[in-house]
């Protein structure tokens, strides 16, 4: 088991990044399509939801890549958007009867309190709630999404140092061998100090066969 989660490490840790992009995908879909459906037919409201999510991930993908052009416009756009969905969403489907909103005013009132709200305005309190439970969730997707596209190249990278490297050994094996080659030559005269000689005796006869005073030797 320790085995196979080394192997499969990577795969795993991608996923972990994953899970959480699909399902706040999926939630924020359903959330702006209620407020689309403000000024929409239903069906168009579904559309441009999932035009939106659409649009969100190719932009923080764009932007991950260092892509130029406007894609931090598109991206503050269409994540404005899912902020505005996703609050409203959630502050129309607050019902502020019920015990669970009552207790969750008593809980933060002293934090609120201390922001200039007040407890007894129920609308500040729901805003304040609508604000924390919809507006955090377009920031896990998007986060989410970018260490899933940077974990994604950690593995290109390592590529690249390594192809460098192995280039630039084999480089380095040929000036080594060129340097051996030239040492070699160097340090073994011999051959050329043969040469050297058998040209010196060979002038050596020709002087005397011309002046006649030896054979050759």
């Amino acid at each position: 088991m320790i085995n196979w989660l080394k192997e499969h490490k990577k795969g795993l840790i991608r996923a972990m990044f994953l899970v959480p992009i699909l399902l706040v995908m999926i939630i924020s879909i359903s959330h702006v399509v209620s407020w689309y459906d403000i000024a929409n037919p239903f069906s168009w409201a579904i559309y441009l939801s999932i035009a939106i999510e659409i649009a969100a991930m190719s932009s923080i993908a764009a932007a991950s890549v260092k892509v130029k052009g406007g894609v931090w416009i598109v991206f503050i756009i269409v994540t404005l958007i899912q902020f505005i969905g996703n609050i409203f969403f959630c502050y129309n489907e607050i019902n502020v009867n019920t015990p669970e909103f009552k207790s969750w005013v008593e809980l933060t009132n002293p934090i609120f309190e201390a922001l200039g709200s007040d407890m007894s305005d129920v609308i500040s309190q729901k805003r304040w709630l609508s604000l924390l439970e919809g507006g955090l969730l377009p920031i896990i997707s998007l986060a989410s999404l970018h260490f899933f596209i940077k974990y994604g190249g950690i593995d290109d990278v390592k590529e690249s140092k390594v192809d460098w490297q192995g280039t630039a050994t084999y480089v380095n094996q040929n000036e080594v061998e060129t340097k051996i080659e030239d040492e070699i030559k160097v340090e073994n005269p011999s051959q050329q100090e043969t040469t050297v000689d058998s040209q010196q005796a060979l002038l050596l006869n020709m002087q005397k066969k011309m002046g006649g005073t030896d054979k050759w030797s």
